[in-house]
C-alpha cells in the first residue's frame, strides 16, 4: 500500500497581525461552534436513544439482540447512500438549506419511531433516521474548513465533536429518567416517549437553522468588515500553504491515500458505534439494570471521553501534528476495550472503566483524524471526499453493531465480539503508524 504523501512545499503570504486574527476567530467561534455544538447534541441523542431504550424496548415488543443489533446498524446503511449526494449540495447551495432539511428529518423519524410494532418498521424507520442525518457529520467538517485555517481547525473539530460525549452525558440520565418516571402515563411505554420528547426538539431547531446559520465569513454581518478581510486573508494563506491539492472528486476516487484514510476511519468507527450502542448493555450486564443508574454511568463515560476530545484536539493544534495525536487515541480505544472484554464477569469495576478509557480513546481520535484529509483535497473534492471517507467508514456502524447482536444471541456474552472490535481498532493505529507519514507546513515569508 501507498504511503499517504502530504504535498511540504508552500509559499505563502505573511499572516495578519495574531491579535487581531484572534478577534476574529474568537467571534467566529463563540457564534458557530455553540450553536451547532448543540446540533449535533441533538443528532446523536436522537441517533443513540435506541441504545438505551433497548433495556425495556425489546423484552416488551418481544425482539432478539440479533434484531437490535441489525435495527442500530441499519442507520449506517441509510447513510452510506446519502451522504456524498448531500454533501455536494451544501457546497452547491449553503449549509443553512442543507443541516436545516437534515435537522428537521431526523426529528420527525425519531418522533415517528414511538409508534414501532413490528423488527420490520423498526428497520426502515432506522434506514430512514440515516438516510436524513446523512449529511449533517461530514457537512459540519466541510463548513467548519471555510471558516478556519488548518492550523486552527483540530481545536475547531475537537469542540464541535466532543458534543456527541455531551450527547452521552445528558442522553443517558434523560432516557432512564423519562423510561422510568413517564411509563404508562397516557398509554405509552417510557421508550415510546423517550423517541417523542427527543424528537421534538430537533424539528424545532430545524426551523432555528435557517435564521441564525450564516453560510460563508464573507456573508457574516455580525464581523466587521475588517475582520471578514483579515479571515479571508488569511484563508488564502492557509490554502496556498498547503500546496497543490485535488479538487476533482473522481481523480481523488483513484488515489490510493482516499482509501487508506477510509480504511482508518472504518476501525474507529467500528470502535466507536460499538461503545455507542451496546455500552448501555455492558453496564447492565456487569449488574446495573436501572436504566436512570445505567445513564448516569454512561454520562460519566462520556463526560471523560469529551474531555479527552477536546484536550487531544487542542494538543494537536499547539504541537501542530495529527498523525501521532490519532493514532495513539485509537490505540488507548482498543486497549480500552481489551479491558473491558477481559474483566466483564470479573470485576465490574475494572470492565466500566476499561469502557470510559475506550471511550476517551475512541472519541479523542476522531476530531484529529479529520485533519489528515484537508492535506490533500480541497474544493469539490473536499466535499465529496470528506463524505465519501465518512460514509464508506460508517458502513463499520452497521457491522459492528450487527455483529455484536449476533454473537450475543448464539453465545449470551459480549465479550468475544469486544475483542474483535478491540483487534479492528488497533489496526486503525498500525496503518497510521505503517502508512502516514509526518507533515510539516512550510510557509515562506
Amino acid at each position: 500500500m501507498a504511503t499517504l504523501e502530504v504535498p511540504q512545499t508552500a509559499v505563502a503570504p505573511e499572516a495578519p497581525p495574531a491579535s487581531a486574527l484572534d478577534a476574529a476567530y474568537s467571534r467566529i467561534t463563540w457564534r458557530i461552534i455553540p450553536f451547532i455544538f448543540v446540533l449535533w447534541v441533538l443528532a446523536w441523542v436522537d441517533r443513540v436513544n435506541v441504545g438505551f431504550v433497548k433495556l425495556t424496548m425489546l423484552d416488551e415488543l418481544g425482539w432478539s439482540e440479533a434484531v437490535y443489533g441489525l435495527g442500530a446498524g441499519i442507520f449506517f446503511l441509510g447513510y452510506f447512500f446519502f451522504e456524498v449526494p448531500s454533501n455536494l449540495l451544501l457546497q452547491k447551495i449553503g449549509a443553512k438549506k442543507t443541516i436545516m432539511r437534515i435537522t428537521i428529518g431526523w426529528g420527525i423519524v425519531c418522533i415517528a419511531t414511538m409508534f414501532v410494532k413490528t423488527a420490520g418498521m423498526f428497520y426502515f424507520l432506522r434506514f430512514l433516521m440515516g438516510v436524513f442525518e446523512a449529511g449533517f457529520y461530514p457537512g459540519i467538517i466541510l463548513y467548519l474548513t471555510y471558516w478556519y485555517p488548518s492550523e486552527r481547525r483540530a481545536k475547531a473539530f475537537g469542540m464541535f465533536m466532543s458534543a456527541s460525549a455531551i450527547a452521552g452525558v445528558i442522553g443517558g440520565p434523560l432516557a432512564g429518567t423519562i423510561m422510568n418516571n413517564m411509563h404508562g402515563l397516557h398509554g405509552l411505554s417510557g421508550w415510546q416517549w423517550v423517541f417523542l420528547i427527543e424528537g421534538v426538539p430537533s424539528v424545532i431547531a430545524g426551523f432555528v437553522t435557517w435564521l441564525y446559520l450564516t453560510d460563508r465569513p464573507e456573508q457574516a454581518k455580525w464581523l466587521t468588515a475588517e475582520q471578514r478581510r483579515l479571515v479571508h486573508e488569511d484563508m488564502a494563506r492557509d490554502a496556498k500553504s498547503l500546496g497543490h491539492r485535488e479538487e476533482s472528486l473522481l481523480a481523488s476516487l483513484k488515489d490510493s491515500r482516499m482509501w487508506l484514510l477510509i480504511l482508518i476511519y472504518f476501525c474507529i468507527i467500528a470502535a466507536n458505534s460499538s461503545l455507542t450502542f451496546f455500552g448501555p448493555s455492558v453496564v447492565k450486564e456487569v449488574g446495573f439494570t436501572n436504566p436512570a443508574t445505567v445513564g448516569w454511568i454512561m454520562a460519566f463515560s462520556y463526560l471523560c471521553g469529551a474531555v479527552g476530545m477536546i484536550y487531544n484536539g487542542l494538543h494537536s493544534d499547539r504541537h501542530q501534528e495529527s498523525r501521532l495525536h490519532c493514532a495513539f487515541a485509537a490505540a488507548l480505544g482498543a486497549a480500552g476495550l481489551a479491558l473491558t472484554a477481559l474483566f466483564m464477569k470479573q470485576s465490574p469495576m475494572i470492565a466500566l472503566a476499561g469502557q470510559t478509557l475506550a471511550i476517551v480513546g475512541t472519541m479523542s481520535a476522531i476530531p484529529v483524524f479529520w485533519q489528515l484529509p484537508g492535506r490533500f483535497l480541497a474544493g469539490a473534492a473536499a466535499a465529496g471526499g470528506v463524505a465519501l471517507i465518512n460514509s464508506i467508514a460508517n458502513l463499520a456502524g452497521f457491522g459492528a453493531p450487527s455483529m455484536l447482536g449476533a454473537i450475543k444471541t448464539s453465545t449470551g456474552l459480549l465479550s468475544p465480539g469486544l475483542f474483535i472490535v478491540a483487534a479492528i481498532e488497533i489496526l486503525a493505529t498500525v496503518l497510521i503508524i505503517a502508512f502516514i507519514p509526518r507533515f510539516a507546513k512550510k510557509a515562506v515569508k
